[in-house]
C-alpha cells in the first residue's frame, strides 16, 4: 500500500529505470529490485504493476540505510485493488463489483496519475463501503415512500449487500427494496451475484460441485439452476483469464500494448473474448482474442470487439495472428514487429485443449 502522505515518493518501475539511467528494457531483463536487500515494493504482492518507495530506492543505491516506512494504519493510506478486498475480506473479482459504488468512483486514485495508472482507493473510503456503505443513506435501502431508482452500477453492489444479510432474499424484496423492476433486474442482479459468489467458494474448495456450493451459502433450491448456470460461466471466464493478462502484461512490457486489466466479456453466443489496446502507432489500435479463433487485430479502439468478432474476414485492416487458440506473447509480437500476414484463422473447436499458456 502507499502509506499516507507518501504519494509524492511513489516510484514505478519506468522511474527505478530512469533513476539508475537504463532503459526500462533492461531493468525488466535484469531484475536488479530483486536483489537482496533492495527495498521491497510498497504494491501488494499480486499486483501487476510493482512500485517502489523513492525515498527508499534512492538510499539503498546511494549506499545508506534504507529508511522504514510507517506501520500504522492511516485513514488516508491508499490501497489497491487486492488490498481493498482484502480489508472487506472478499475476492479481488468481487471487489470489481464493490467499487462501482459512487463514492469509490468519486474517491479513486490513479497510480501513476492518468488511464495507465493502477487504482488506488483511500482506507476511509474502503472501510465507510464496510461499515457503512456509502451512497446508500442513513437507513440503507430505499425510503418508505421513496421512489428513486439505484444507479445502473450501484445495483450489483447494492444487491451483494442485500444477500449478506440474507441469503435467501427473493427477486420482490429485492425490487422493493432497491426500487427496481423484478424482470429482469432483480432476478439477473441477483443470479449473477450468487453466481459470483458460487465461483469464489468453488475456486477457494476445488472439486466442490456448484449446487453443493449453493447450498453451503444458503441459497434457495429454487434459484440453484440459475445460479449455477452463472457460476459456470464466470468459472470459464476466470480460466482464460490468467493466460489472456499474461499476454497483455507481455505485450505492455515491450511497449505495444497499453498497461491495463483484461475484462474477460462472453458473446451472446457463449463464448469467451477480450480486447488487448495498442499503443500509438502499432498496425492496428487493438487486439482481439476469441477462444474459438485465437487473436486478431480490431479496426476500432472504441469497440474492438464488435458484435461478429468470429467471423470478421481478413483484410480491410484485420489480420488472424499466430498460430493455434492461445498463441506465446512472443508470437504475437513477432507478428506485430514484422508486419507479416497473419495466418489463418484457425478452424479449431473449443473442445481442444485450452489449458496451455503458450
Amino acid at each position: 500500500m502507499i502509506r499516507a502522505g507518501r504519494l509524492k515518493y511513489v516510484q514505478t518501475m519506468a522511474d527505478l529505470a530512469d533513476a539508475l539511467g537504463k532503459s526500462l528494457g533492461t531493468v525488466r531483463n535484469t531484475k536488479p529490485y530483486a536483489a537482496e536487500g533492495h527495498p521491497a515494493p510498497i504494491s501488494s504482492p499480486t499486483s501487476r504493476a510493482q512500485l517502489w518507495d523513492a525515498e527508499q530506492t534512492a538510499a539503498y543505491y546511494a549506499g545508506q540505510p534504507v529508511p522504514e516506512l510507517p506501520q500504522t494504519d492511516d485513514d488516508e493510506d491508499l490501497l489497491d485493488r487486492h488490498e481493498a478486498a482484502e480489508l472487506l475480506g472478499v475476492k479481488p473479482v468481487s471487489w470489481s463489483t464493490y467499487k462501482q459504488d459512487q463514492a469509490l468512483v468519486d474517491g479513486v486514485v490513479f497510480v501513476p496519475e492518468g488511464p495507465k495508472g493502477t487504482e488506488h482507493w483511500p482506507r476511509r473510503l474502503v472501510l465507510a463501503y464496510k461499515n457503512g456503505r456509502p451512497g446508500r443513506g442513513a437507513g440503507g435501502g430505499r425510503r418508505e415512500g421513496s421512489g428513486d431508482m439505484v444507479p445502473r452500477d450501484q445495483i450489483l453492489p447494492r444487491i451483494a449487500e442485500l444477500l449478506d444479510a440474507d441469503p435467501a432474499i427473493t427477486v420482490e424484496a429485492v425490487a422493493d427494496t432497491l426500487g427496481v423492476a423484478k424482470f429482469p433486474t432483480a432476478q439477473s442482479g441477483l443470479a449473477t451475484v450468487r453466481g459470483r459468489r458460487i465461483a469464489d467458494l468453488v475456486e477457494a474448495e476445488p472439486g466442490l460441485d456448484p449446487k453443493d456450493a449453493a447450498r453451503q451459502l444458503g441459497y434457495p433450491n429454487i434459484t440453484h439452476r440459475r445460479a449455477v448456470t452463472v457460476a459456470e460461466q464466470e468459472l470459464h471466464a476466470r480460466s482464460a483469464k490468467p493466460y489472456l493478462q499474461h499476454t497483455a502484461d507481455a505485450l505492455a512490457a515491450a511497449g505495444v500494448a497499453q498497461q491495463a486489466e483484461v475484462e474477460v466479456r462472453q458473446l451472446d453466443s457463449g463464448h469467451l473474448a477480450a480486447a488487448v489496446p495498442l499503443e500509438a502507432g502499432q498496425p492496428a489500435p487493438a487486439l482481439v482474442w476469441d477462444e474459438r479463433f485465437g487473436w486478431r487485430t480490431a479496426t476500432s479502439r472504441r469497440h474492438p470487439i464488435g458484435k461478429h468478432t468470429g467471423t470478421a474476414p481478413e483484410g480491410e485492416g484485420i489480420r488472424y495472428l499466430g498460430g493455434g487458440l492461445r498463441p506465446g506473447p512472443e508470437e504475437l509480437l513477432d507478428a506485430l514487429r514484422d508486419g507479416r500476414k497473419g495466418t489463418k484463422r484457425p478452424k479449431a473447436s473449443i473442445h481442444e485443449d485450452l489449458g496451455s499458456e503458450g
